[in-house]
């Protein structure tokens, strides 16, 4: 015999041996012990307890994040492509790109820039300038963004200065890296390189106690208004910032980047077989 006929005799058997009142019990209870494991399977998955399937997460798993020093107002530094807004979530900055900002004097006038813009980097940046300023020409830009009080104050040295800044093809200027590229008297962009913007966040003082985080963002996204217009640089710029959250990073369309003047030309494509000119000898 069948286990499902077994099953319905011994179920025909129980309804005609007990009272309908007993039934309705049975079947009562029944329902109650459902309802009750159903609910305790819900609770169990929203609080972490078992594994669920969420998207969002596996994404943001795919996409890490930068991670800077929590000390000053900063805007930091993203890279992957979001849906059809052109936003990108936080990159993971390795190597280079993770340290402090780095300078090299190479051929060409060129100071090459590379590395987070860390507090206080802004004064390497000036003494650098003090250094070799009679050899440089241009600025090249190569970093995931930081300190924006520093931004400010190396792209004001450098349209104190008169030199150009300049992001080589496929390489990225992100987060505060295109307020230091807007002080150039001439801006180049290269082929496929990104540059994108996002919210000031204020982020916690060197002691871990939390701050006026309304007052100190208010506060430089003035100043960096007030310098991007010093600049020429069209104010929309700052207004795609503010739109975008600061885990997030718009990116400039090339087409975008010439309307509203933060390249004024591109950048001269390298021979993929010539290397790098070296570094210029100069007296320090």
């Amino acid at each position: 015999m069948q286990p499902s006929a077994t099953i319905r005799q011994r179920v025909h058997a129980f309804l005609a041996a007990n009272p309908d009142e007993a039934v309705l019990r049975w079947i009562f209870r029944s329902v109650v012990t459902i309802t009750i494991v159903v609910l305790a399977a819900d609770l169990t998955g929203m609080n972490g307890w078992i594994g669920t399937t969420d998207p969002a997460a596996e994404v943001r798993q795919d996409t890490p994040s930068l991670d800077l020093p929590d000390i000053v107002p900063s805007i930091l530094a993203p890279l992957t492509p979001d849906g059809g807004k052109r936003l990108t979530s936080r990159p993971q900055a390795d190597g280079v790109m993770a340290k402090p900002m780095t300078f090299e004097l190479v051929g060409g006038g060129k100071l090459m820039a590379t590395g987070t813009i860390t507090p206080g980097i802004s004064e390497a940046f000036a003494a650098e300038v003090g250094k070799r300023g009679d050899y440089i020409k241009t600025v090249v830009l190569n970093s995931p963004g930081g300190s924006v009080a520093d931004a400010l104050a190396m792209g004001r040295l450098i349209r104190e200065r008169n030199f150009a800044t300049e992001i080589e093809p496929g390489q990225y200027c992100a987060s505060s890296c295109p307020l230091v590229f807007a002080g150039g008297v001439e801006r180049r962009v290269g082929d496929k390189a990104i540059i994108g913007v996002h919210q000031v966040a204020a982020i916690g003082s060197a002691g871990g106690l939390p701050r006026d985080e309304m007052n100190v963002a208010q506060n430089i996204s003035a100043r960096c208004q007030r310098y991007l217009g010093d600049m020429g640089v069209n104010l929309q710029v700052w207004v795609h910032a503010m739109e975008t959250p600061h885990d997030k990073l718009f990116v400039f369309k090339p087409d975008e980047l010439k309307s509203l003047n933060l390249a004024t030309a591109a950048a001269a494509v390298p021979s993929a077989t010539a290397p790098r000119p070296a570094p210029a000898k100069v007296r320090s």
